[in-house]
């Protein structure tokens, strides 16, 4: 089994209130859910307005489809103009890894 994950570090728009910024966070989190069957959630900087970090989980049996699917999703998050894609952490595990 192999586990991938990703964390974006996001700079949101004209952001001023908490209520704006979850306003433009949780369409994003249930596209990524919904388009890409991962598991996705705001992760921190959740007393920020114009900051966000959003994490993404895959689970697959093969290597290659956990890889297409974070890339998949970091594609689409860097394609929103709403808000710019500072930086990407990412995590690749097999599950017999120490």
């Amino acid at each position: 089994m192999w586990i991938g994950w990703l964390e974006f570090d996001l700079l949101l728009g004209d952001v001023r209130s908490l209520k704006q910024k979850r306003s433009l966070i949780r369409p994003v989190i249930a596209e990524l859910q919904r388009r890409f069957a991962v598991a996705a959630a705001e992760t921190g900087a959740q007393e920020l307005y114009r900051r966000a970090n959003v994490g993404v989980a895959a689970v697959s049996a093969d290597r290659t489809h956990v890889v297409d699917v974070l890339d998949a999703a970091e594609r689409l998050v860097a394609a929103r103009p709403e808000m710019e894609l500072l930086s990407t952490r990412r995590g690749l595990l097999r599950s017999t890894d120490d």
